[in-house]
């Protein structure tokens, strides 16, 4: 027998949280603005993006109105105005009441400008000029210039840059002043056309430790996260001992720095805990790499015979049974005691990721024999043991909505959409929807820390819109405002589905981006 050594070989990357923020806006007084261009702000945009606007920006229902409108009217005109200006055109942007503002560099075009129904701006460098300036930035960052200029890891103090249409200019914004210039010198860029601003924080993508997700070890070998655990205030993960010694570092995907182990036992046990640093958040959870979370209710023992389930970097996601329990097994490196032999295949990176029986944890995969194409046989080291010799403490779901036969476990995404911005997504349950044989009663319950954001609400198939496209209609919602959500409706036969959604249009500042929601439904077989 011998232990999973990790392998960076065929890798699978961690899932990022990202969620961007923009800060919220102050409405300015109202300023006259070009008669058409109010005139078509009319239409009443949807209640969600009303009241978010509302919230978010300060501003008065008419004044959202008339912003959308003066926003649609801005999409329509400035591609027109862009391709009349050509080199001359330098930029283009909404002002707080939605009117378009175009820049140019030819003041004797301000004049069709304005007369095409946009305010104009003369400034000096285009938006071509201001683009190749940003581009030899990027190069100078892609290159390693900037390290080579002014230190070994002089780039990680300059996080930001971008063109600055308002203002006719590209901004650097750096940690302090000297790595800025330092950045700008090595891209050899006119120093006039920059702006350089000092931040006294960098922007970091947070991401979730999940068991089953991949981690590797001081830049070389991998590993899976066992499962994420709490020491006081101090997050982190359990895994496998022979994964790494004490003052070992780990990193995520794409290199992100995570975090360090902290104890170490291996042979004799194999299991080992990391302590990570604040841009990694602990969830109660286990990557079953498909559509949805699987939740960790707690660690009570399986018997022997239990159907369990394990999750790996590797192999992903097996399942099979517990053989025996207090077992021996020994390795090249010696011998591993009291731990678990099922017949679930794993192969080597696997080491130290989940075995889940239901939604109680039960060990970290140690190692075993034979693979995932031919069947293998596993050991896991039991969960309990090493909370306790740590004093750790398991992440674990807590929820009032466990109570129903179907559950759901997933965190809100977002996409990108357009300017920049990021959409939040819906979670659909089940993504075909569910058929109802009879006319019944559907309940559900969804509970979560993000959840006074979000809305809980069941559709109805209804066929079909163009091309055969299938159409769904809310036949029941809760609305927002409490972080618990309950939902009882009674409907006809048919093809239902329960959906997830917020009340933001766009990601902001509070919406509920990354956090975990727990769903439990029940209906009409």
């Amino acid at each position: 027998m011998i232990p999973y050594r990790p392998s960076a070989a065929g890798a699978v990357l961690a899932i990022i949280a990202l969620a961007l923020t923009a800060a919220p806006a102050t409405a300015a007084p109202a300023q006259a603005v070009p008669r058409e261009v109010v005139q078509a702000a009319t239409v009443e945009p949807p209640p969600e993006v009303l009241d978010a606007m509302r919230r978010d920006l300060g501003l008065t229902r008419e004044q959202v109105i008339t912003r959308l409108g003066n926003e649609e009217q801005a999409r329509r005109l400035q591609p027109k105005l862009r391709a009349k200006l050509k080199d001359r055109y330098a930029g283009s942007w909404v002002n707080q009441e939605g009117s378009l503002v175009v820049a140019t560099t030819d003041a004797a075009a301000a004049t069709a400008v304005t007369a095409a129904g946009a305010q104009a701006k003369v400034v000096a460098r285009s938006l071509a000029t201001l683009t190749s300036i940003k581009g030899a930035l990027d190069t100078t960052a892609g290159q390693g210039a900037l390290d080579a200029a002014a230190g070994k890891g002089a780039g990680r103090k300059v996080p930001v840059w971008f063109v600055d249409e308002r203002a006719n200019t590209v901004v650097v914004q750096a940690l302090d002043t000297a790595a800025g210039e330092a950045f700008v010198a090595a891209s050899g860029v006119d120093r006039a056309a920059v702006r350089i601003e000092t931040i006294t924080e960098r922007p970091v993508t947070f991401q979730n430790l999940r068991g089953g997700d991949a981690y590797y070890i001081s830049g070389g070998t991998r590993c899976s996260i066992g499962f994420p655990v709490t020491q006081g205030g101090t997050q982190g993960f359990v895994t496998a001992g022979h994964c790494g010694t004490p003052g070992l570092t780990t990193s995520g995907s794409g290199g992100q720095s995570q975090g360090t182990f902290q104890g170490s036992s291996f042979p004799g046990d194999d299991y080992s805990w990391v302590a990570v640093n604040s841009q990694w958040i602990a969830r109660p959870a286990v990557n079953p790499y498909g559509t949805e979370m699987v939740p960790v209710f707690g660690s009570a023992e399986a018997p022997v015979g239990s159907a369990v389930c394990r999750s790996g970097s590797t192999t992903h996601w097996h399942c099979g049974t517990i053989q025996e329990r207090n077992t021996s097994v020994t390795y090249s490196q010696g011998t591993i005691f009291q731990v678990v032999r099922t017949n679930v295949c794993a192969e080597p990176g696997d080491s130290g990721g989940p075995f889940i029986s239901g939604y109680q944890a039960q060990g970290v995969t140690s190692g075993g024999s034979g693979n995932c194409s031919a069947g293998g046989t596993t050991f896991f080291q039991p969960v309990n043991e090493i909370l306790n010799a740590y004093g750790l403490t398991l992440s674990t779901v807590s929820t009032q909505c466990a109570g129903h036969p179907n559950h759901h476990f997933n965190e809100l995404t977002a996409h990108q959409g357009s300017f920049g911005n990021l959409i939040p997504d819906a979670g659909i349950y089940p993504p075909n929807g569910f058929a109802s044989a009879g006319a019944g009663t559907h309940t559900a319950c969804m509970d979560g820390s993000g959840t006074a954001r979000m809305r809980l609400s069941l559709q109805k198939y209804t066929c079909c819109g163009p091309f055969g496209t299938p159409i769904w209609v809310e036949v029941a919602t809760t609305g927002t405002g409490t972080t618990l959500k309950s939902l009882t409706t009674s409907q006809p036969a048919g093809t239902y589905r329960w959906v997830v959604s917020v009340s933001d249009s766009i990601v902001v500042p509070t919406t509920p981006i990354g956090e975990y929601y727990f769903l439990g439904t029940t209906s009409p077989a």
